[in-house]
């Protein structure tokens, strides 16, 4: 038996020392150097303040938030307080790790500029670091951009992510290299999009009561495995509280390959793409009192997210309510509010075969209201999928029943337990 011993970081409460038994516990920790374990819960910690008047640093763009971030990121971590304001993003908040970016709720709002786009007007290799564009009218130095181009070897899509830092007439200095080739005939294209809020490998981190607006009439596509108002990849220990993030062409909130993610108290609202996405690999992500509101799809289990839990989050007028796929296993989805979907309220994606398929997931005591069209079901489990338990669910048609189904089971599906589910309004109950 062991004794486990936390330390409280922004809002975190993270796993740290376990000490055993014949050890007396740590009741009276002290700042040692480089002991991340056990560390004082000090009553107050670094804060700097942004704004466009009053603060410790003012402005209105990502550059006066990007230095808040770095400058407390520099002594160790801390909060950079966003006060109100509207601000203009032209590249994102690249946050750090023990940073917490924390706004002013409705009031501090980061605003994506409209995006432009233009072809390179010169051959760019995988060992460069510049691009040259065909019309450089509207780039500045200091712009996010997305450059894709065709790949010539195997006619996939590449997509890269970087930053303008030098210009000389429409020849711009990226901040890393391309590791790609960006050659002319592969329609190589360089486009002003990025996540509003985002971070690569950075840990213990929290974003807090902002309004992000992806401004998605005025700005070009940018999938949720590459950005959206919230873009993390390969990060852990991060909690998202409080934020609203909508409009915006793409993703409301991802993260891919990040680890014990916690996403509560949320509005993600109006994107083209997924209101919230645990990406690949995820673990152990929280999914709790969200609201979901017009997205593609509210909630997507990406590939091999598991022993997640989606928890009374409200899920309302997206194409799918919930998705889960391709080795998306052991999640928990309960006590949630899915209504008027227009495909399936929940769906078990059918992937590459048994293989692939989500299993040993648990869909309990949420209630579905009115999803799908005229011949759809409001549960809908495909392919080879196996061991899952709908159980005590509120499965509800109030439109007519038409031909809808509130349970759908594929013909290559198995073990699909259904225990004391209330089922009304539907032509038929469980369709096989």
């Amino acid at each position: 038996m062991t004794r486990n011993i936390c330390v409280c970081l922004l809002g975190l409460t993270m796993p740290a020392l376990a000490l055993a038994d014949d050890r007396p516990p740590v009741t009276n920790p002290r700042a040692t150097s480089g002991d991340t374990a056990s560390e004082p819960d000090w009553a107050k910690r670094l804060t700097i303040t942004v704004g466009p008047e009053k603060a410790d640093l003012v402005g209105d763009t990502d550059k006066v938030i990007q230095a808040g971030v770095d400058y407390v990121a520099r002594l160790g971590g801390g909060t950079v307080k966003i006060l109100p304001g509207s601000y203009k993003l032209r590249n994102s908040v690249f946050l750090q790790s023990k940073v917490r970016l924390l706004g002013s709720g409705e009031d501090t709002i980061l605003f994506k500029v409209p995006s432009i786009s233009t072809k390179l007007a010169a051959d760019s290799d995988w060992y460069d670091q510049e691009i040259t564009l065909e019309n450089p009218a509207g780039f500045e130095v200091g712009d996010g951009v997305c450059l894709r181009t065709k790949n010539p070897h195997n006619g996939s899509e590449n997509v890269l992510k970087r930053t303008l830092i030098a210009r000389t007439g429409n020849r711009f200095k990226l901040d890393r290299p391309l590791r790609e080739n960006y050659w002319k005939m592969g329609n190589s294209t360089a486009t002003t999009v990025f996540p509003l809020v985002t971070g690569e490998y950075i840990s213990d981190i929290a974003v807090e009561n902002l309004t992000l607006d992806g401004n998605r009439a005025k700005n070009a596509n940018l999938d949720g495995n590459y950005g959206g108002c919230i873009f993390f990849q390969d990060c852990s220990r991060i909690a998202i509280r409080g934020v609203t993030a909508k409009n915006n062409n793409g993703d409301g909130i991802s993260w891919q390959i990040c680890h014990d993610v916690t996403v509560e108290n949320c509005t993600s609202a109006g994107h083209a793409g997924l209101g919230l996405h645990p990406g690949s690999g995820s673990q152990r992500p929280v999914i709790r009192n969200n609201k979901l509101r017009d997205n593609d799809i509210g909630i997507f289990f990406c590939w091999g997210v598991k022993y997640g839990l989606a928890e009374n989050n409200d899920i309302d007028a997206c194409r799918v309510g919930v998705s889960i796929g391709h080795r998306d296993t052991d999640n928990l989805v309960t006590k949630n509010t899915i209504a008027h979907s227009k495909d399936a309220g929940i769906l078990f994606r059918p992937e590459r075969g048994k293989d692939f398929a989500g299993h040993r997931n648990r869909i309990v005591k949420n209630k579905l209201i009115d999803n799908g069209h005229d011949k759809a079901a409001a549960i809908d489990i495909q392919g080879g999928t196996e061991s899952i338990l709908l159980e005590a669910n509120e499965i509800t048609e109030t439109r007519s029943p038409a031909q809808r189904v509130a349970v759908r089971l594929g013909p290559q599906t198995s073990d699909i337990r259904l225990v004391g589910n209330t089922i009304q309004g539907f032509a038929k109950e469980v369709e096989r």
